[in-house]
């Protein structure tokens, strides 16, 4: 907004009286005062310029304000038409939501402004392209998880920059799991089964092995659940421990389950491979070749010194 407005009329020795007047209205004659806004005030009265001053200026001000002059022949006027520009302002915005997925919803986003302000609907997400509309009210129907997150309003006349107020949108689903391995792990180490799941509210996690939940403090198990998985530590695997496991998942919308198997894993032991001519060295594992000559030459050594 103008706050402060000064209207300013050029005159001359030949003027004998001098009055600014809003539109019928006389605001100021010579000296005198004949309106009552105290917003209006005398900045000059000389003989090369009449002016005055118009305080805290709002779009009722806007309008013609005329100078009137009177010389010795005839009156003289100037005019001028004061428009009045506002920065947009948004003065009602919806609330943040929740809802449930496939549902409906409406935001309004009402801003005011000289000229009207334009108003423009964007989706706050990696995955939106554009606005999502051009008009103070944004409908979605069957509204789906990826729609889930922040919209921004935003208003703008270029009068000054645009301003933006954002609503929260939750978009509640049931749980789906997106991860859970079988795991194998050797008898007497430590194992571990990990279920993830999305939801919105966050899934509660539950583990089974067969129908005997598991619970939080059990003997060799831990089970640590946060806001999308959950993990089953064993920290000494036994024969007792293989078999199937399932992972449930839940929230007020349903819930999933999965199943998970930990099962045994073996290990061998290479034999280091001997080659002709070589033998094992027991203590470091490494081959040598024999310090010895073969059979073989011996004898036909024999033979040579016997003729």
């Amino acid at each position: 907004i103008i706050f402060l407005l000064s209207l300013r009329c050029s005159v001359d020795n030949r003027v004998t009286r001098v009055a600014w007047l809003n539109r019928s209205s006389i605001l100021y004659a010579g000296n005198d005062k004949w309106c009552l806004d105290p917003r209006v005030v005398l900045l000059s009265n000389t003989k090369t310029e009449y002016s005055i001053q118009i305080q805290d200026v709002d779009v009722y001000d806007e309008g013609p304000y005329t100078c009137s002059v009177q010389t010795d022949n005839h009156p003289k006027t100037s005019r001028v038409h004061l428009i009045v520009q506002v920065s947009p302002k948004i003065v009602e915005i919806s609330s943040d939501i929740s809802i449930n997925e496939g549902g409906n919803i409406s935001l309004t986003c009402i801003a005011t402004g000289r000229p009207d302000p334009t108003i423009t609907w964007r989706h706050i997400s990696p995955k939106a392209v554009g606005f999502v509309s051009e008009d103070e009210y944004l409908e979605i129907t069957g509204i789906t998880r990826e729609q889930s997150g922040e919209y921004e309003c935003s208003a703008s006349n270029d009068v000054a920059t645009p301003v933006v107020r954002r609503v929260k949108v939750t978009v509640n689903y049931p749980p789906y799991i997106s991860d859970a391995k079988s795991t194998g792990v050797p008898v007497g180490q430590k194992g571990i089964l990990q279920c993830e799941a999305s939801a919105v509210p966050a899934a509660e996690f539950q583990w089974y092995k067969d129908d005997k939940r598991l619970v939080e403090g059990q003997k060799g198990v831990k089970v640590e659940s946060k806001a999308f998985f959950s993990r089953l530590t064993f920290f000494n695997v036994s024969e007792q421990d293989y078999g199937n496991y399932t992972c449930v998942a839940s929230n007020k919308l349903g819930n999933t389950n999965v199943s998970i198997i930990l099962y045994e894993e073996t290990t061998t032991a290479l034999t280091p491979w001997k080659g002709p001519g070589a033998v094992h060295d027991g203590n470091n594992g490494t081959s040598r070749r024999a310090g010895c000559i073969g059979l073989l030459p011996l004898l036909l050594l024999h033979l040579l010194l016997k003729f």
